[in-house]
């Protein structure tokens, strides 16, 4: 049901009521007018009879009041009955008929005529005789001499006319009433539109452009009305709410910033953490092909120039010999090269916070189990001093325990990374636990080998734990494995606070 149609109920039902009860009250106060209009045409009447009575009290004078009452009855179609009654000083109840004239069948009481005798005022009633609606009086009149006979007069007059005019008077306050009903509505119907309908469909439609999007939209209403308080208030709001929206566009564009610089600077660490890996292992395999042909080569060289000392060899064999010696020492010099072209930068130590170096690896580490259900699961511990590092390279040796976690648990699984602080030790431990297969402890003492390696795919394998351990050993700190097999394996890093 909308407004318009509830709007004119409530006044339909609202004049409706109103003009019942301003109607009734109308109708009830002409109705008491007519009834005092007939109470004084009563009143003159019952005065004549009472002052004839009062100056022909005999018998003669009696008659002719009797013979002038009936005259009066005939000639006068209102009048239905006129009555007097004596009354004595003493005793009220002592009543009696003086004379009278009647053209309905009505009595007085004796209670009712005693009663308005004792209180000496006239009375009106509203009788309802054979003959339809009447007025009746009671008119009690006193002489001036002591222990004198009281007299009340009661005169009856029909009220046939006073009905008519009322039933006349609420017809027309019907017809009034419906017409100005019609009157009411027509103006309603007429005013709607431009009361409610036109600012109505004006704030809709705002706060239909408004909802999709056009937070510049405003309620175009300058009135000073109930309407034009609820646009000022739409407006105000509206106006805040686009500089929220600014403020969050804004603080979007700058978050969105922010990621692209912290994407772009994860991607830079995790291409310095594989070179720094990668340059590792090949000093790690380059160490070994050097120590493995370095030994044979000087062997070879030496034995060669011992042979060169002795005299008397041909000319061709001393010539081969001298080719030995100089190609062993060509190819030490290429071994040296390739160690140093191999060797990792220097380190750069710097005093870093442990919390903000876990939460760099970690953002290289999520694409690793990315795709797996392996949950990665992080503790910080309180007031955890710094760390003098090269930030790097704490972040290889994560990376490389996380990755060994990663493949200890080919389903499913969880690896806790946890930090906390020794301060009798000054010491700040790094731990990567895991829940994998764990370590046989028959396997423990060869785990940090390098090229050792329980799998067999091919590949390079076995460098991890090493380059692990000579990265602690560098900043001066120590490296322990604690596995249990079949319940994980745990990596600690402790490397000393920073002072």
């Amino acid at each position: 049901m909308s407004v318009r149609i509830r709007l004119m109920i409530l006044t339909i039902v609202g004049m409706a009521v109103t003009m019942a009860v301003w109607g009734w009250v109308q109708i009830e106060a002409l109705d008491q007018i007519l009834v005092e209009q007939q109470a004084k045409r009563l009143s003159g009447v019952a005065e004549t009879v009472s002052t004839y009575y009062q100056h022909f009290p005999t018998g003669r004078g009696l008659s002719t009041l009797d013979t002038s009452l009936k005259e009066q009855i005939q000639t006068d179609g209102r009048l239905a009955r006129i009555d007097i009654f004596t009354v004595a000083n003493y005793d009220i109840d002592y009543i009696e008929y003086i004379a009278g004239a009647s053209r309905v069948r009505y009595e007085w009481t004796e209670s009712l005529v005693g009663s308005v005798a004792a209180s000496r005022k006239p009375q009106y009633f509203r009788l309802t005789i054979d003959d339809g609606p009447a007025v009746g009086l009671l008119y009690p009149v006193t002489s001036g001499k002591p222990h004198a006979t009281q007299f009340v007069v009661g005169v009856i007059n029909f009220s046939r006319s006073n009905a008519e005019i009322l039933s006349s008077a609420q017809h027309q306050l019907v017809i009034s009433t419906i017409w100005l009903l019609l009157i009411i509505l027509l103006v309603l119907a007429v005013s709607y539109r431009w009361l409610i309908g036109r600012p109505l469909g004006i704030i809709i439609r705002t706060i239909d452009e408004f909802q999709m999007g056009q937070y510049v939209k405003r309620i175009p209403l300058n009135r000073r009305d109930e309407w034009g308080h609820l646009a000022e208030h739409f407006n105000s709001m509206a106006a805040e709410i686009e500089q929220v929206l600014a403020r969050n566009e804004e603080l979007t564009r700058s978050l969105e910033d922010r990621v692209r610089e912290a994407t772009s600077r994860a991607v830079e660490l995790q291409k310095q953490v594989n070179q720094l890996q990668q340059l590792t292992a090949l000093g790690y395999l380059t160490a070994t092909l050097a120590h493995d042909l370095g030994t044979p080569l000087h062997s070879i060289a030496g034995l060669a120039s011992l042979l060169l000392e002795r005299e008397g060899w041909p000319p061709d064999v001393a010539r081969k010999l001298d080719l030995i010696v100089q190609q062993t020492q060509r190819l030490n010099t290429v071994i040296q090269n390739v160690r140093r072209a191999t060797r990792p930068p220097e380190a750069h130590f710097e005093t870093i916070k442990v919390r903000e170096l876990l939460n760099e690896t970690l953002s290289l580490v999520e694409p690793l189990l990315e795709k797996t259900d392996i949950a990665l699961m992080v503790e910080h511990a309180e007031r955890l001093p710094e760390i003098h590092a090269d930030r790097h390279r704490i972040q290889t040796a994560l990376f490389n325990l996380i990755q060994n976690a990663r493949e200890a648990m080919p389903a499913e699984g969880r690896i806790t990374v946890s930090s906390q602080a020794d301060m009798a030790r000054r010491e700040v431990s790094i731990t990567v636990a895991d829940t994998g297969v764990g370590i046989e402890p028959e396997l423990m003492e060869r785990v940090c080998e390098p090229f050792f390696s329980t799998h067999q795919t091919e590949g390079l394998r076995g460098l991890g734990l090493a380059i692990v351990q000579d990265i602690v050993k560098m900043h001066g700190g120590r490296f322990e494995i604690r596995s249990r097999p079949g319940e994980g394996t745990e990596a600690a890093l402790h490397l000393p606070a920073a002072e």
